[in-house]
């Protein structure tokens, strides 16, 4: 079966590649890895370069099958100059099947480490970040984009470069747009902690992002809530001067303190953490004969001088953060 459908690919006709791309799909891995060293690689990116969206849609089909789980295959493929070809498509495809295909298949070729510079050297990340903001786009199609763009950020050299493309508004603008307890929150609320790992000052100067990651925080999953924690520490971290006020203004404390109770064990660290920064809790005191009731009391006095007041039902939730505080 493998000679057919090397056969067929290398000197078959249109519809005898066709067959050969669906039939090389369906072959086992060891079976792909042995027609991959045949140089098929070659006449499948012709097939992709096609005006015939069947043959576009079944080379895609082919091409993925030969990269997923084979380093060398991603390696050859891009070699070869596949990803000049996806941008083609993803620029100029309305099918919206091909679109995900083409995502997926340049998540998994990005995936290999020795391909995350040439992909990154294409324009490769200004796309991406492009269509992450296009409504048109599936929801799919949007988290393999954001899976790419964090797979090329985990080089710190290429971070410069996501951050230059525009990926920190149009990720704040994917979680804003987006239900905040959706997976397309928790990748884009990732993605956007790692950024700002790397560049902290990354998001200053974008309007409405501490309300964004706020508002993150009090509705988003789990994980989402820890992602905008972990940004919003690193914002406060790097300038605390001058974001602390604007993180309080944005009314954060009801669901941070929340997040300091019950949320992920690293999402419970940071919030802890980050309420140290907004508090400046390290500058209290804690006597043996000062009550907790006292040391709520002082918080509280500094809340309501930043113009936030927490309602009544906070007032446990406060008393537990400061029991961790202080144990």
């Amino acid at each position: 079966m493998e000679e057919i459908v090397v056969e067929s690919l290398l000197r078959g006709n249109r519809e005898a590649q066709i067959e050969a791309a669906i039939e090389l799909s369906n072959l086992s891995r060891k079976q792909r890895q042995k027609v991959a060293e045949r140089d098929i690689i070659s006449p499948l990116l012709l097939m992709l370069q096609s005006q015939d969206s069947i043959t576009t849609e079944v080379s895609l089909s082919a091409l993925l099958s030969l990269a997923f789980g084979s380093e060398r295959n991603k390696v050859r493929i891009v070699k070869a100059g596949a990803v000049q070809m996806l941008l083609e498509i993803l620029q100029t495809e309305t099918k919206m099947v091909i679109v995900e295909l083409s995502m997926a298949f340049l998540l998994i070729l990005s995936s290999c480490n020795r391909n995350k510079i040439k992909i990154a050297s294409t324009r490769s990340i200004q796309l991406l970040v492009g269509l992450i903001g296009l409504d048109r786009l599936t929801v799919q199609a949007k988290l393999d984009g954001i899976a790419t763009l964090h797979n090329l950020s985990t080089l710190q050299q290429i971070v410069p470069l996501v951050v230059a493309s525009g990926a920190p508004y149009a990720l704040l603008q994917a979680i804003n747009s987006c239900d905040k307890s959706s997976e397309l929150a928790e990748k884009a609320a990732s993605l956007l902690e790692n950024i700002v790992h790397h560049s902290p000052e990354s998001i200053s100067g974008i309007s409405g992002a501490i309300e964004v990651l706020v508002e993150a925080i009090e509705e988003g999953s789990a994980q989402c809530k820890e992602h905008a924690v972990g940004i919003l520490l690193g914002v406060c971290s790097f300038d605390r001067d001058t974001n602390r006020g604007m993180i309080l203004r944005e009314g954060v404390m009801p669901g941070l303190l929340q997040v300091s109770v019950d949320g992920t064990r690293r999402g419970k660290e940071m919030a802890r953490e980050l309420l140290l920064l907004l508090r400046d809790c390290s500058g209290y005191v804690i006597k043996d004969k000062q009550s907790k009731i006292e040391i709520v009391e002082q918080i509280m006095r500094e809340i309501d001088q930043e113009g936030e007041r927490i309602p009544g039902t906070m007032l446990k939730l406060v008393e537990e953060m400061i029991s961790k505080l202080t144990t």
